[in-house]
């Protein structure tokens, strides 16, 4: 081959490798049943840390004697651990790879429960959901793209995210039973403490030998084009604020962050505000309506692992905005009824609807956003677009501490609008030609 025609066999070859890659079955290789088991531990474990806020947030208030306001900042902190590890998920995985990634952020969630176990001031408790919410985002911008690129990928998602459903139904349950019982709170923190680091083990072991997705072909190809590839790496390790930059760029990212962000806003809201909000209007026992949040990601759960698979049956595109419009329906059926199992029952219907949403649109962003960028633009998806969940409850308290707790409602409303306006502007979907 002439130097020229070297020259031009280049380009090719990341195309080859992402045609390839994204051939990948949830069981194949083998070694993916591991890894996808590993991812849906650690969304198992995030869910029990989330879904316990709710539930523990009349426990906190009493404890610190603070207002609906100041019990906020968990959720501020939290955010801004997301939105901090957005800008530097990428950067660490091209630094230290992904098992040790992964472990990484694992050590830094167990930083947070040793520091809520031991009944801090409320200033560390604010610190220790900062790096929940850092903790999190990185592995959530790694397992999102690991399990969007596996076939069939809107029911390896729903599994996946499912996972955190059931997460969000044990935590409840178990938080619930442990402080009516006279044990102090922060001890709840135990139980994800002591999964992380079974999580750290099973991550660093299943993903050690994993190989980025420009790898796996290079037994395919000539020596030619392997030292091709290799600098075509090199290459792209400097680029990485490039990347950013492209990701940043592109509208996909833009509006995928927003709709996460209203998602996300909406989810954690509900999770953290219903139990005061069923105390304070509906007259429920404390003992006994904590028991709604599991109600309500059951639902998730449920609808993570049953109705996803009726996606690719009716579009994804459509689902997600059949499911919104379901959705705010229960959301006002929720605000309007007075009885406390009327809400009970709208809550978890509201869960079951919101559940497909997440893995639906993961999978939808996966399809329209270039591979080189995936692992930069779904990152900032999840970490910028997480921040919703503390924006939406800060707002939710601060609206409570002055009007009162039923503004969950019509901020909840709001952000299915919001989700409706960035899902229509999404581009199609136009098949790939690489």
């Amino acid at each position: 081959m002439t130097p020229n025609e070297l020259e031009m066999s280049r380009p090719p070859t990341p195309k080859r490798d992402e045609a390839i890659a994204q051939t990948q079955r949830w069981n194949s290789p083998s070694i993916n049943k591991w890894r996808l088991l590993s991812c849906c531990l650690t969304y198992f474990v995030n869910g029990i840390s989330d879904s316990a806020t709710g539930a523990l947030i009349p426990y906190m208030e009493e404890q610190y004697d603070i207002t609906y306001s100041i019990v906020s900042l968990i959720f501020v902190g939290q955010a801004i651990g997301f939105v901090v590890a957005a800008f530097f998920n990428n950067t660490t995985l091209h630094w230290i790879g992904r098992a040790k990634m992964l472990m990484i952020a694992e050590a830094i969630l167990l930083l947070a429960y040793i520091i809520l176990v031991c009944s801090p001031p409320y200033p560390l408790v604010v610190i220790a959901f900062f790096f929940l919410g850092y903790g999190a985002a990185m592995t959530l911008a790694l397992n999102n793209v690991f399990c969007a690129n596996l076939d069939p990928s809107t029911a390896v998602l729903g599994a996946a995210h499912g996972s955190y459903g059931i997460g969000g139904i044990v935590a409840p349950i178990a938080a619930t039973a442990m402080v009516s019982r006279g044990i102090p709170w922060p001890r709840f923190y135990f139980i994800p403490l002591v999964l992380s680091v079974v999580c750290m083990a099973s991550s660093g072991y299943t993903f050690w030998s994993y190989i980025e997705y420009s790898q796996p072909t290079l037994p395919l190809l000539s020596e030619v084009e392997r030292t091709a590839t290799r600098q075509t790496a090199v290459e792209q390790a400097e680029s990485k604020l490039h990347d950013l930059k492209l990701a940043l760029k592109n509208r996909v990212t833009i509006f995928g962050a927003l709709f996460i962000f209203a998602y996300q806003g909406a989810e954690v809201s509900i999770s953290g505000w219903v139990i005061t909000f069923l105390i304070k209007y509906r007259g429920g026992d404390p003992a006994s309506v904590g028991y709604v949040t599991a109600g309500f990601w059951g639902g998730i759960t449920m609808g993570r692992f049953v109705l996803t698979h009726f996606a690719p049956k009716i579009g994804e595109k459509t689902y997600v905005v059949i499911l919104i419009l379901g959705t705010m329906a229960f959301q006002l059926l929720a605000w309007l009824i007075p009885n406390v199992i009327g809400n009970a029952v709208a809550v978890a219907i509201i869960g079951l609807l919101l559940g497909p949403v997440y893995p639906c649109g993961q999978t939808i962003f996966a399809r329209l956003l270039p591979r080189h960028v995936q692992t930069t633009a779904i990152g900032f998806i999840a970490g910028a677009g997480s921040s919703g969940g503390a924006v939406a409850p800060f707002t939710t308290g601060i609206l409570a501490q002055a009007v009162g707790t039923y503004v969950l409602h019509p901020v909840c409303i709001a952000m299915y609008v919001v989700m409706l306006a960035c899902w229509f502007a999404l581009p199609r979907i136009r098949k790939r030609t690489e």
